[in-house]
């Protein structure tokens, strides 16, 4: 039956995104307003609690908020830290662990809700004949060299300027400047249709700079994710704070060498983030910091168990040459969907 509901990996997980979506944007309406706050404020994916009807907040708000109100303004009070302060981001990281134990960085690839957004934005643009640009060897490397942008988003957003703000150093309006510019913010609020968060705010120079980078950024990420897989993922610092807990967590993608490996290269381009450590390595180097565990990997080598996605010792997905060749008869590995050929009645009676 479950075969039957979801013949691919990549129709159940983007049924699961789908979910999700409707979860972590509407799931107060299911459970209440109280209920969802009580759920969770941690969050591993962009669920924004800017979005008055969500059914979960992501761990960078309270990390900000806590860092901000609490730690920052504490310190500057030259109060010693004490189990008011700790306990509350503590109690945050706690809950992060407890869901990223079970899917790990799963988070990002099935129940992120912005994520979800760019790939049903991708799905459009190829639909309507938008060619999917692909990346060269030299976009490659350009690529590569974006990886640090996110780490620096998550130590000067997430963690700095908030403590900064409670120290008092920098204007309150970068208390939680992150939050400010997260496309996220924009999407799953207007999915509500609610479109304050779309608004600029003119109160102070701050305020205005970080909204304009937000409605910039949703832009991008509407316009370049017709044409660029994931665009805004390869510069998420939710993704890097996720790749520092990646081990702790028994869901995993495992490689093992074929003699295949770093020919067909088919498997890079399947993945919607470009790695081409997964073609060329094995093992752990084979997955680097961007990986959301989508599965596309599995799905599109054509190899018999060389591609795994495992928790712990349980393999749930196991590349198949069989199903490579089911799988690409409807889309390429980098996403194209083959084209339908129309044929006319005289010729379909001519086949006959």
């Amino acid at each position: 039956m479950l075969k039957t509901l979801f013949p691919t990996l990549s129709r159940l997980r983007f049924t699961v995104q789908l979910v999700m979506l409707f979860v972590t944007v509407y799931g107060s309406v299911i459970v209440g307003t109280y209920m969802a706050g009580k759920i969770s404020n941690a969050l591993p994916a962009l669920s924004c609690a800017y979005d008055q009807m969500n059914g979960g907040y992501c761990v960078l708000i309270p990390t900000q908020h806590i860092l901000h109100h609490r730690i920052g303004e504490a310190m500057v009070r030259a109060q010693q830290l004490t189990f008011t302060m700790i306990l509350p981001l503590l109690m945050s990281f706690l809950t992060f662990f407890a869901f990223f134990f079970v899917l790990g960085k799963a988070f990002c690839g099935w129940v992120c809700p912005l994520g979800t957004l760019q790939e049903t934005v991708g799905m459009i643009g190829r639909r309507f004949g938008i060619g999917l640009r692909r990346l060269g060897d030299d976009d490659l490397v350009a690529a590569r060299r974006v990886r640090p942008v996110k780490w620096l988003l998550l130590l000067g957003l997430v963690f700095l300027l908030p403590l900064l703000t409670g120290l008092g150093v920098t204007p309150h309006s970068l208390g939680n400047p992150y939050c400010d510019i997260c496309p996220s913010r924009v999407a799953t609020t207007l999915l509500t249709g609610n479109t304050d968060q779309l608004a600029l705010r003119v109160s102070d120079g701050w305020s205005f700079a970080l909204g304009a980078t937000s409605d910039f950024l949703i832009g991008f990420m509407i316009v370049g994710g017709l044409a660029i897989r994931q665009p805004f993922c390869r510069i998420c610092p939710l993704l890097a704070f996720n790749s520092l807990f990646q081990r702790l967590s028994p869901l995993r993608l495992t490689k093992t060498r074929h003699e295949n490996c770093g020919q067909c290269r088919i498997c890079s381009e399947a993945c919607p983030m470009d790695i081409q450590e997964i073609s060329l390595h094995e093992g752990r180097k084979a997955y680097t910091e961007d990986c959301t565990l989508c599965g596309r990997c599995a799905e599109y080598c054509p190899q018999d168990g060389t591609i795994r996605l495992k928790w712990g010792p349980v393999t749930l997905f196991s590349s198949r040459r069989e199903y490579y060749k089911n799988k690409v008869r409807g889309e390429l590995p980098d996403g194209s969907v083959k084209p339908v050929r129309f044929v006319k009645r005289g010729e379909a009676s001519d086949a006959r």
